[in-house]
């Protein structure tokens, strides 16, 4: 497990190393491995957003479950997964793409982190040998020069920007600290808005939509700069996927929805002419009957002439 995880780190920092070489901003580096990474994780995304929107589509109905069966849990249990069934939901669907994205992040925060160390060794870890980010990490490390991005240090954390320069000089920081505790919200409220948009009720999950933002914020503030850009612009990338995702999903429902339904007709039972049946005429019934052909007496004289 442990050489997978290593493994993991090393090609993310190899990533980066490849795009730093491509172009030699450490900043524009993360966004590009950032958009990367979330081109990889797409299908997982998607399934995430549908699972996510379809359970919060169906919320009225779980609480009005909820409260008609509140006394018998166990008659409610069996009506909420009749529910799911009918609507094609996997309460475990929204949960699972995330778990299996988290290895990912968490390794891509280690690289990102590691960057900030004052130790080489440590700054180099997860970097290419012989790469130009190899020769501007240890150029910045020894004090000779920085991972700039945006008039900000890459490897400095915005409180570390405010107690060495002051707020003006951090202003950047703290400008990239909004940006990502804004796009938390927005991501938040995306799918939110066009739930309650449809049901016409408030979502129980708006609360922790209200606290995430700030909670995002302020980790951010003592993280380094490169991993505050990385959550920004991993947050612009997401809500740019869910935006297509829903505008995809909601024209395909205006689409199915435009179709004209069949009619179905119905065919009369063929009806049989007057005075009997015809000589190859089809009965009621389905057999084909055939009319004798002359009377009795006729057949009978025709004979005796024989």
């Amino acid at each position: 497990m442990s050489a997978i995880w290593d493994g993991l780190q090393g090609l993310l920092g190899g990533t980066l190393s490849f795009f730093y070489g491509l172009i030699p901003n450490f900043g524009i580096a993360v966004i590009l491995l950032t958009i990367l990474i979330g081109l990889i994780l797409f299908p997982l995304t998607l399934k995430q957003t549908r699972s996510m929107k379809a359970m919060q589509e169906i919320q009225p109905e779980i609480k009005r479950l909820q409260r008609e069966l509140k006394n018998d849990k166990q008659a409610q249990q069996a009506a909420m997964m009749a529910l799911y069934k009918e609507r094609g939901v996997n309460p475990a669907a929204g949960c699972l793409p995330l778990v299996l994205q988290m290895p990912v992040w968490f390794a891509l925060f280690s690289v990102l982190r590691s960057f900030a160390s004052s130790e080489l060794a440590t700054a180099l870890k997860y970097v290419t040998s012989g790469s130009s980010l190899e020769t501007a990490v240890t150029r910045a490390v020894n004090g000779a020069g920085t991972l700039d991005f945006l008039w900000m240090d890459m490897r400095i954390s915005p409180s570390g920007s405010i107690s060495a320069d002051g707020f003006l000089k951090a202003a950047p920081y703290l400008i990239t600290i909004i940006l990502v505790m804004i796009t938390a919200y927005w991501q938040q409220k995306q799918t939110m808005a066009r739930s309650t948009q449809q049901n016409g009720q408030p979502q129980p999950g708006q609360a922790v939509m209200k606290i995430f933002p700030f909670f995002f914020g302020f980790i951010s503030f003592n993280l380094p700069a490169g991993l505050v850009v990385y959550f920004a612009a991993s947050q612009i990338f997401r809500i740019g996927q869910q935006a297509m995702i829903l505008g995809l999903d909601d024209r395909r429902k205006e689409e199915e929805a435009s179709k004209p339904k069949p009619v179905p007709t119905k065919q009369k039972p063929p009806t049989p002419p007057a005075g009997g049946d015809s000589p190859g005429s089809t009965s009621p019934t389905g057999a084909i009957t055939r009319r004798p052909q002359g009377s009795k007496k006729k057949r009978g004289k025709k004979r005796r002439r024989n």
